[in-house]
């Protein structure tokens, strides 16, 4: 039996909708029912479930987005880095192996190889940056699950959430019979007001970038997957190979959905910080070479954004 934490949240929506798919048995806790952020309750939890594995879907990312966290600091950090070193605790007193869903936020821009040297590139939006990736798509590669954080509390500016995101990963190196999968923006075919896509098509002006992004059914998909594969325990970029800029995607939905607006776009870092957002934004692209070495498929970023698109389902 596998046992599923924040089950009510996005993410954990749809691992219980894969987790039903799959005929897989679970059980999904609720706070309400038992408060597994207290170690005792967790540790009864485990000791009485008795589950073969436990994933953690819980989380704290603010509404309507991480601006929010700014002002809820002691929530965000509770729920993003003390509550998963609960979870590591009673986990490995319980000997119940486990997985933990974090962020690609922890991380800015890219590598990036030009004239044979290659470099961190935290900021992609510079002209030159953008003309050299443009030119030579090749010349640019994500970060590799062995690369240290560069958007955190060590290596600042950060945002608060992945300030703590990055906090817990530092914390649970070393954990035993654990999994971190790193989820990146994720969106699929349902309009939400967490979908990437539905974000896009609601701002007043949208703010260009790169960055690697995860359809949500593909990354819950194939975060069971290495669990069922038993691949080797530790942490995955579990990311839809590939990248696209923010542009790519708002010519997809213009494309696909035809909608009556014209979309617009910030004229500057300068401008979207100013005017929309009140802390600093990770933008990044991920390398996802440790998770299909697994075996594990997962459709290509541009692939999984049509095909999203095509089967869209507005709210109603």
């Amino acid at each position: 039996m596998i046992l599923l934490l924040g089950a009510s949240g996005y993410v954990g929506q749809a691992f219980e909708r894969e987790l039903k798919l799959r005929g897989a048995p679970f059980r999904s806790v609720s706070r309400s029912e038992v408060d597994y952020t207290r170690f005792d309750s967790l540790r009864r939890l485990l000791n009485e479930t008795k589950p073969a594995f436990l994933v953690n879907a819980a989380g704290y990312t603010g509404k309507p987005n991480v601006d929010a966290c700014e002002t809820a600091r002691a929530d965000t950090l509770q729920g993003n880095t003390l509550f998963p070193l609960t979870l590591a605790h009673a986990c490995a007193v319980a000997n119940v192996p486990w997985g933990h869903v974090s962020s690609g936020c922890i991380y800015a821009g890219a590598w990036v190889t030009e004239n044979g040297v290659r470099r961190e590139e935290k900021d992609l939006t510079r002209p030159e940056v953008r003309r050299l990736i443009e030119t030579n798509p090749n010349s640019l590669a994500g970060f590799v699950e062995t690369d240290e954080p560069n958007f955190s509390f060590r290596r600042p500016p950060c945002s608060f959430y992945s300030g703590t995101k990055a906090l817990a990963e530092e914390s649970l190196i070393g954990a035993s019979q654990a999994y971190v999968w790193r989820l990146r923006i994720p969106f699929d075919e349902i309009d939400n007001a967490r979908n990437y896509l539905t974000k896009v098509q609601r701002y007043s002006k949208v703010y260009d970038n790169f960055n690697s992004l995860s359809h949500r059914g593909d990354f819950v998909r194939a975060c069971l997957d290495l669990w069922e594969r038993r691949a080797p325990f530790g942490t995955y970029n579990v990311t839809n190979p590939g990248f696209v800029t923010t542009r790519q995607v708002v010519e997809q939905i213009e494309k696909r959905l035809k909608l009556d607006r014209k979309f617009e776009f910030w004229a500057s870092d300068e401008e979207f910080y100013k005017v929309a957002a009140k802390t600093p934004r990770s933008n990044c692209v991920m390398d996802v070479s440790k998770l299909l070495a697994t075996g594990v498929k997962i459709r290509p970023v541009g692939e999984a954004l049509e095909h999203s698109l095509q089967h869209w389902v507005p709210e109603t």
